[in-house]
């Protein structure tokens, strides 16, 4: 089944974006929370990312939420995310 969510790539989170989507009137936020080896160099096993959703017509801010988790910033926390805010549609 093809996703019908566009997440962004790793690197995007990697560069501390936080990222908003939808689908019809499901939304959702993405912040992550990055950790940094050195001053250049990510630890992507100790950085992550929360995810909060919402239905409605409003932004975030004038929004309630109705869920959240946090997956790990890593290629399967990402597919892992993309299944859970799937399942929420």
């Amino acid at each position: 089944m093809e996703p019908r969510l566009f997440i962004p790539t790793l690197h995007t989170f990697a560069m501390n974006n936080i990222f908003t989507g939808s689908c019809g009137l499901f939304r959702f936020r993405a912040k992550p929370n990055v950790v940094m080896k050195t001053p250049k160099e990510v630890d992507f096993d100790q950085s992550t990312i929360f995810v909060e959703y919402w239905h409605g017509l409003f932004c975030y801010e004038k929004s309630e939420m109705e869920g959240s988790e946090t997956f790990p910033l890593t290629d399967q926390g990402r597919e892992d995310m993309v299944a859970w805010l799937e399942s929420k549609i």
